[in-house]
């Protein structure tokens, strides 16, 4: 089954980057790269779950490198793969200077600090006009290079970066140093008198998860060509909460299910213009009372429920002969 479920991601792989190829408009595109770019925070902010937090300034960090790509890029002149390391870099070392202070907090009060420091970084946004614009933004942010001008190209950069940072999130997660975090979160009293440096652990995870945000900002801003403080609210924050709790939040591949999910069913209710926003509540908080683990343990019930029929009809073929 195990194999069984490889060939199933590398087939939906193959499938997605096919996508400008089978799209009969460019809306597919535009949903599809959407896509790629929330996977690439949904899985970014699953780091941090993983720990034992949940933050709401992940929307804050994916803005400083947002603005920091846009900002060298424009004023600097510095080429496209400069300037998304710089948006990454921001970021962490940010997260690296405040990261020992806030990851001491355990639950609600990491959750509300967090959200604090979101809001302190937004209205920062807002008000620093004369670097970010203010509400007005950055206007006529150029394509990363011209190969990725067209949407199919661009597509295919949002993909490709999404692929390379959910790999690098798995290899983390898969390693030794997944399995540290994992004890953290199940027994940080534990773990640390086992020997492990939580607060350096939490630390360092919390790092990296900021400068793939990081890497989503300053990948939006090229798409846009527009960056403004109002993409950056404790709103967008809670998305990529939601997306883990959809999708399943113990799993990596429940943070890109969850994300593939929030995206694309917002773009299937687009027909009931009037009740689309209660309907995707409804369908939400359905899915969540009835899949407490996440739409990964639905694909686990469904995969049990074909070994049962499988193996019902193997004994029926036996008694048969």
């Amino acid at each position: 089954m195990k194999r069984l479920g490889r060939v199933v991601i590398a087939g939906l792989v193959v499938l997605a980057a096919a996508l400008p190829f089978i799209a009969a408009n460019e809306f597919l595109l535009t949903v599809g790269t959407v896509v790629a770019l929330n996977i690439i925070g949904a899985t970014s902010l699953h780091l941090v779950i993983r720990t034992g937090h949940v933050s709401l300034a992940h929307a804050g960090f994916m803005g400083i490198g947002g603005y920091t790509a846009a900002l060298t890029l424009t004023r600097l002149g510095w080429p496209f793969p400069l300037d998304i390391a710089a948006g990454a870099v921001a970021p962490a070392l940010l997260a690296l200077l405040i990261g020992p202070l806030l990851l001491r907090l355990q639950g609600k009060y990491f959750v509300l600090v967090t959200f604090l420091l979101g809001e302190i970084l937004r209205l920062g946004f807002l008000q620093w006009s004369g670097l970010t614009g203010g509400a007005n933004g950055i206007f006529g942010i150029p394509s990363p290079a011209p190969v990725f001008a067209t949407p199919a190209a661009f597509y295919w950069l949002a993909l490709g970066t999404a692929l390379l940072c959910v790999a690098l999130v798995a290899r983390v997660l898969s390693s030794g140093i997944g399995r540290v975090i994992d004890s953290v979160r199940e027994g940080e009293r534990l773990a640390q008198c086992s020997g492990v440096p939580v607060l350096r652990v939490k630390v360092g995870v919390f790092v990296l998860s900021t400068a793939l945000a990081g890497i989503q900002g300053g990948l939006m801003a090229h798409y846009l060509h527009y960056i403004d403080p109002g993409a950056f609210t404790s709103v967008q924050s809670l998305s990529f909460v939601v997306m883990n709790v959809i999708g399943g939040m113990g799993s990596l591949l429940g943070a890109v299910i969850g994300a593939v999910f929030i995206v694309i069913l917002p773009e299937l209710l687009r027909g009931y213009v009037e009740m689309q926003q209660v309907m995707f509540g409804i369908i939400l908080i359905i899915v969540i009372a009835a899949i407490p683990g996440g739409l990964v343990e639905l694909a686990g019930r469904l995969r049990q429920l074909a070994m049962s029929v499988s193996d019902r009809a193997k004994r029926g073929r036996a008694a048969r002969t």
